[in-house]
Order: C-alpha cells, then sequence, then structure tokens
C-alpha cells in the first residue's frame, strides 16, 4: 500500500512541476494547438514523452528504493543488520529468579558470520546465549536447554528487558521483538525495514547481471534467443491461424444471416472461456508436443480475431454500399473495394488485442511440457524460487510484446491511412 501512496505522490508532483514547466514555456502554434474544443477530441491528444520517461524512471527508482539497489541513492529503512540484545528473566523450580542475556547476530543471507561472544561465567542459575540470525528471518532460542535446571517442573521465562511475557505474548527490544511460544521457547525476528527481502524482489542491477549471464551461457541447455525465439515462433503460428480462419468467418457473419446465427453461439461462448481452462483438454487430444501449444494460441486469437472483422463489418457505413451500388458495383466489388477496406482498422484493433492475449497465454502453453520458451523459462525459475529470472522474462516478454504492438501500430499507419477520416 505505501508503494502506491509513493507512486501517486510522484505522479502528482510530475505532473505539477511539468505544468509549471509547460505554463513559462512559448507555444508553437500547429493543427492541436489552434483547436478551441480539445477535451475529447483523441485527435488531439498524443503521448508526453517527457511524462513517458519520467514515469519509466520513477518505477525504476522505486524498485531501486525498496531493495537496496545501487542504481537510486534513496533507500527505505532496510533490515537491521548488526549486533544486538536482550535480557530474559527466568523463575526455577525454588521460586528464585535469574537475569541472563541473549547476544544477538544478525547477518545478510549468504554471508559467514561467527557466533557473538558472551560471558561464560554465570552467577545464578540463568546463563547468557548467543544466537545468530539472518537478515528478514527468524529464529528460536531455548533458554530452558541453557539455564540450569531449566528442564525441570515449576520453570519458565516471567520477563523480556523487564517487561512481563507469557505464552503466545510478544515484547519488542531494541532492535526488533520476541514472542514467546507454547513451549516456552523464545521466537527472535530482528526488525525488518520496508525493503523486500531479494527472494522476493531482486534489485533491478541482478535482474541485469542475470541477463548477461543468461545470455552467454544459456539457461536449461538453450540459449537466452532460442527460448525468446520458440516463444515468438508459437505466438506468430497461432495468431495468423487464429488471423487466417478467423477473420473470413468474422466477414461471414457479418455479411450472412445463415453464417451469422449458425457461429454467432459458438463465438459467443468460447469468448469468455479464459485458454487456460482449455489446457487439460488440448493435452488430451493433442498430446503435450508443440502442436498443442499452437493450437492453444490459436484459440486464444480465433474468437478475438472473428468478433473484430464482424465489427468491421457491421462498421461499415451503409451509404458507401449504396453508392458503390448506385454505381453500379456487384457484390464481390462492394465486398474489395468498400468492406474490406473500411473494416480493416477494427481487424487491426482486434489484431493487436489477440497478439496481447497470445503473449499473455504463451506462458500457460509452455506450460505443457515445454524444454524451451520464455514461459518454460519462468515457470522452471519458479520452482526453485529464482526470482530474477521470473522477473527477466517477464520484463522480456513484456518488451517484445511492446515491440509487436508497435509494429502493428506501424504497419496500420502504412496499410490504412484512411483511418479516422470518414
Amino acid at each position: 500500500m505505501i508503494v502506491l501512496f509513493i507512486y501517486i505522490a510522484l505522479f502528482a508532483v510530475a505532473y505539477i512541476a511539468y505544468r509549471a514547466w509547460d505554463r513559462s514555456q512559448e507555444h508553437k502554434h500547429d493543427f492541436a494547438s489552434l483547436k478551441t474544443v480539445t477535451f475529447g477530441d483523441e485527435s488531439a491528444v498524443s503521448p508526453n514523452r517527457f511524462a513517458s520517461i519520467v514515469s519509466i524512471v520513477v518505477l525504476f527508482a522505486i524498485w531501486g528504493a525498496f531493495t537496496g539497489s545501487v542504481i537510486t541513492p534513496l533507500h527505505v529503512p532496510g533490515p537491521f543488520v548488526g549486533d544486538s540484545s536482550f535480557e530474559y528473566t527466568a523463575r526455577n523450580t525454588a521460586g528464585e529468579t535469574d537475569d541472563a542475556t541473549v547476544a544477538i547476530r544478525v547477518y545478510r543471507v549468504g554471508e559467514e558470520v561467527p557466533l557473538p561472544g558472551v560471558s561464560e561465567t554465570a552467577d545464578g542459575f540463568a546463563v547468557d546465549d548467543a544466537i545468530k540470525i539472518g537478515a528478514w528471518r527468524s529464529s528460536l532460542s531455548r533458554p530452558y536447554e541453557n539455564d540450569i535446571g531449566g528442564n525441570e517442573d515449576g520453570y519458565s521465562i516471567i520477563a523480556i528487558n523487564g517487561q512481563p511475557i507469557a505464552p503466545g505474548e510478544t515484547v519488542p527490544f531494541a532492535d526488533g521483538e520476541v514472542t514467546m511460544t507454547s513451549k516456552g521457547s523464545l521466537s527472535i525476528r530482528p526488525e525488518t525495514g520496508w525493503q523486500m527481502e531479494p527472494i522476493w524482489l531482486p534489485a533491478p542491477e541482478a535482474v541485469v547481471y542475470r541477463l548477461g549471464e543468461i545470455a552467454t551461457e544459456g539457461y536449461k541447455n538453450f540459449s537466452l534467443w532460442e527460448h525468446l525465439g520458440y516463444s515468438l515462433g508459437r505466438v506468430i503460428a497461432g495468431f495468423l491461424l487464429g488471423s487466417i480462419i478467423g477473420i473470413p468467418l468474422g466477414y461471414a457473419m457479418g455479411l450472412s444471416n445463415w453464417f451469422r446465427g449458425w457461429f454467432d453461439p459458438i463465438v459467443e461462448f468460447m469468448r469468455p472461456v479464459p485458454p487456460l481452462a482449455l489446457i487439460p483438454l488440448i493435452i488430451i487430444w493433442f498430446g503435450i508436443g508443440e502442436e498443442g501449444k499452437v493450437i492453444l494460441l490459436f484459440l486464444a486469437a480465433l474468437w478475438i480475431m472473428t468478433i473484430a472483422a464482424r465489427a468491421g463489418v457491421s462498421g461499415v457505413r451503409i451509404s458507401k454500399v449504396h453508392a458503390a451500388y448506385s454505381l453500379g458495383a456487384s457484390k464481390s466489388q462492394i465486398l474489395r473495394h468498400v468492406i474490406v477496406p473500411n473494416s480493416l482498422p477494427e481487424i487491426f484493433t482486434g489484431a493487436r488485442v489477440a497478439m496481447g492475449v497470445c503473449w499473455g497465454t504463451v506462458v500457460a502453453a509452455e506450460l505443457v511440457a515445454a524444454d524451451r520458451g520464455a514461459g518454460m523459462m519462468i515457470v522452471n525459475a519458479s520452482k526453485f524460487q529464482l526470482t530474477d529470472i521470473v522477473i527477466l522474462g517477464i520484463i522480456l516478454i513484456g518488451i517484445i510484446g511492446y515491440g509487436i504492438d508497435i509494429l502493428m501500430r506501424m504497419a496500420e499507419k502504412w496499410l490504412v491511412p484512411w483511418k479516422g477520416r470518414g
């Protein structure tokens, strides 16, 4: 929740700062600036590249701040690392009380550190103890195993740093907290701070290091480019198959009552079914080879492309069709010169959506016994809690998907220059 508040605050600060700077500049007079009405006019809105750059910088800054990264100078409070201690008070079977100290050394996981030193002489039955704990971790101290007479009936811990404690209760100390278990052990949890443990969220430089490692050495006997290439090949194959069948089917549904009545129940029934739900059936019908993965992606794209083509036909202005008929055009000419050109904008929009869904499904497709692919990397790494590889795979899938979307927008601008011009 605190990350969301920080993000909103940085967004507001950046927006206010940009607006203040923008007002102080001399504006150029172009087509958009001369419009009298811009609110609600999509053609007057274009991405602010400065905002895009700041958005990316803010995301990486927050990521670095909450992981202790070297790429950001400011960090949120991290976990306590170092030496600390607390004192406990024990009562023996005779009703006598005595104090002892538990010395704690908190270290970063992966480091080798010795136990902290403790006094080896004890005046009473309570004996000082030492324990080492990894950052973000907790550990148990069992004074009854260390103290003289600790295993006798009537022995108990009654206070931590002078504050009474009982089983199930928690008492804070300088650098953490102590909870007494039902068996009388002391569960020690040092202060964790706000930073994320690397196993949950690694720092950006750790992901970059892993990228270099996999790019040079590969992962699971295949290079990074082979993993990405296989995922891209599966997505393109499934998308093309879905388009080849879905677009003509959509045209038929948009032009024929019979086709519309016959296929509409099937399309509308399958459209909301998530591709993940089809995996067991795909395995039963097509096995665990490449065929099953491509078919799953084909089904993910098919219904979207069908509905996009049908919507494209439905959106053609009837006045254009009447004009073509009045000029003596045949049905095939109307299809080629009126319906197809005017439906292409809807089809391209559907294609962008379908490609995004296919990229979102590729991880599920590669769950089906894949030995290579970006999704396979993510799934395999998650089993061993290699979070840096999981994040790397997600970033690469996002970058490639974004790149494909940009290429499709460029193709749309080149192939459908009349979009939005009536």
